[in-house]
């Protein structure tokens, strides 16, 4: 009986321990499972949803504020840019105002410079008190009669005007020479001749339609015509003076003065540079001063200026020895008037 007990014991016991040990192989296998899963798991991979949940709330907020603050960055860019933009034209326009004023200032001071040089020469030329010098020939072979006259209209203007300083006070003197005009108070231009047609009342006198660079033609009266045929001015560049008041010649208003150059044998108007345009001003190098808007006639500032204007012996058109130029494009002359007046 104890041997079928214990044998019965036996078998149970056996039977237990193979339970066990099945079960315990089964564990080791299931974790050695999880752990190869996990070890082939991606790092950083989130397994809990909730974690998921709140990681991409956070990022989507962080992409809005940087998207925020990229687009904020781009905006004041460019307005940076515009605001530079606006301040360095605003620099090259005070540059170039700049640049003027002081070219206008050394203009005027150079002119003031050369009228009180000449004052004190001929004041120490009249303190000598030299007797009136007696008439002697005329050597200059290739001076003209009328640049002669010219030259004795100047000596009388210089004599009048230094007298005045001499004679009257400082305020006199410098009244006297602020009345001085020069030659850029004239509003010289080139024009072109589109049309010529006789005055309806003087048989002298010829209409001009003259094209000015304005958007319309100028009425200029004139006796050219009496020295040159009519159909040789039409499409013709001269030189006119622009700002003078219109007057009626006659009974038709003329709007400019046509500028000619006149000798002993000819009368023929200036002519401009062939590169010139109708509308181009006529500029002197030492006289930089901008013209009169119109000149007024009580002032008589062209019958003051007319002595000093003249043609050289090259037949180019001068002022007090400084020539009528384009600027850019050359002089204005005379063909064949040489040493003449400028009417």
């Amino acid at each position: 009986m104890l041997t079928d007990r214990n044998r019965d014991t036996h078998t149970h016991t056996h039977t237990h321990s193979s339970v066990l040990s099945f079960l315990l192989l089964k564990h080791r296998t299931h974790t050695r499972s999880a752990g190869a899963m996990s070890h082939n798991r991606p790092r950083g991979s989130r397994t809990d949803p909730q974690d998921q949940t709140m990681y991409h709330p956070k990022h989507n907020i962080l992409l809005k504020n940087n998207k925020a603050m990229l687009q904020a960055s781009v905006r004041e860019e460019k307005k940076l840019l515009v605001e530079n933009a606006k301040i360095k034209k605003d620099i090259d326009d005070l540059k170039k105002l700049l640049h003027d004023t002081q070219k206008r200032k050394a203009g005027k001071l150079h002119q003031e410079r050369v009228l009180t040089a000449a004052i004190a020469s001929k004041a120490a030329l009249l303190g000598e008190r030299a007797p009136p010098p007696q008439a002697a020939p005329d050597t200059r072979s290739e001076t003209s009669a009328a640049h002669t006259r010219h030259d004795g209209r100047r000596r009388r203007e210089r004599r009048g005007l230094d007298a005045a300083c001499l004679n009257g006070s400082d305020s006199a003197c410098t009244l006297m020479r602020e009345q001085k005009p020069d030659v850029s108070r004239l509003d010289l231009r080139v024009g072109r001749i589109l049309d010529v047609r006789k005055h309806p009342d003087s048989e002298s006198l010829h209409i001009q339609e003259v094209e000015l660079g304005e958007p319309a033609p100028r009425t200029v009266v004139s006796g050219l015509t009496n020295h040159m045929p009519p159909e040789q001015l039409v499409g013709c560049l001269v030189v006119f003076l622009c700002n003078v008041r219109p007057v009626k010649v006659r009974g038709v208003q003329s709007q400019a003065r046509l500028l000619c150059a006149v000798n002993q044998e000819r009368t023929e108007p200036l002519t401009p540079p062939t590169a010139a345009q109708p509308g181009d001003r006529v500029t002197f190098q030492n006289y930089p001063g901008e013209p009169e808007k119109e000149l007024n006639p009580k002032q008589r500032i062209w019958e003051r200026l007319q002595p000093d204007l003249c043609t050289d012996a090259k037949g180019v058109a001068t002022y007090k020895g400084v020539a009528f130029e384009v600027r850019g494009k050359g002089l204005c002359r005379a063909p064949s008037v040489s040493n003449g007046e400028i009417k």
